[in-house]
């Protein structure tokens, strides 16, 4: 089966063979970081569309996190293009991270359209180094499809404690990888390293859950769904918050 699987790899790869050859020739990461902005500015409209009700239930309660002035203070992590403020509860204080400043143009529009929330700055910043926010400083930190791309999830993870105050809670929905004894996981494999390289790192196999779970907070409501899409691979999610 590992075999297949490799051979399965690289007639993928070789669909998108102009990109690996700019890869390996150090060509395609800076053209990407520019692009991926406008992809994903496409796909986060399909992709709030088809989760739009799992995203209004998950931040439901997001209010009940504010601290004791009531005022709610909102960190998100690789916020993008905006595409979570819509959920947020209206007079959230939200500060906006992204280790990609060409995000900008396209966070300001959704800022501008989203002007129940107060923005009061964008931190351009990875989530395993925001040094720019201080400690226990911040009542709920949010993930949405981010997990998947970063260099460490356990980092991550170690940063969001940091900059919670006690209490608060970190929200999260992200794609993960299928069980391995599932066909899903048999071609998440397969597509995984031209996926990665086209999507900014983004992994398919991920076991998010895991790290969550070993991250130590105090509370952790985690849900395993199948999001409705047509492409299976990218069906598996992780929904929920920890409390830390």
């Amino acid at each position: 089966m590992g075999l297949l699987v490799v051979v399965l790899q690289l007639c993928v790869a070789l669909l998108a063979l102009p990109v690996h050859l700019l890869n390996c020739l150090g060509m395609w990461k800076p053209l990407s970081r520019r692009l991926f902005p406008y992809i994903m500015a496409r796909l986060s409209m399909g992709y709030n569309q088809a989760m739009h009700a799992r995203k209004k239930q998950l931040f439901s309660n997001m209010l009940e996190f504010a601290g004791p002035s009531g005022q709610l203070k909102v960190l998100e992590i690789g916020c993008g293009t905006g595409a979570n403020f819509q959920f947020y509860p209206r007079g959230a204080r939200v500060t906006c991270t992204d280790p990609n400043p060409n995000f900008r143009q396209f966070l300001k529009k959704n800022q501008a359209e989203n002007d129940h929330l107060l923005y009061e700055r964008f931190v351009q910043a990875s989530g395993e180094q925001l040094d720019g926010v201080d400690d226990a400083s911040v009542d709920v930190v949010v993930s949405t499809i981010v997990l998947c791309s970063v260099t460490s999830v356990e980092a991550v993870l170690k940063e969001v404690k940091r900059i919670l105050r006690p209490g608060g809670a970190f929200f999260f929905l992200e794609h993960v990888g299928a069980d391995h004894s599932t066909w899903t996981y048999f071609f998440q494999q397969i597509y995984h390293p031209t996926w990665k390289c086209l999507l900014d790192g983004c992994h398919l196999c991920r076991q998010i859950w895991k790290d969550l779970e070993s991250a130590k907070f105090s509370d952790l409501k985690l849900q395993h769904i199948w999001a409705p899409f047509n492409w299976r691979p990218f069906r598996p999610h992780i929904v929920g918050y920890a409390v830390k």
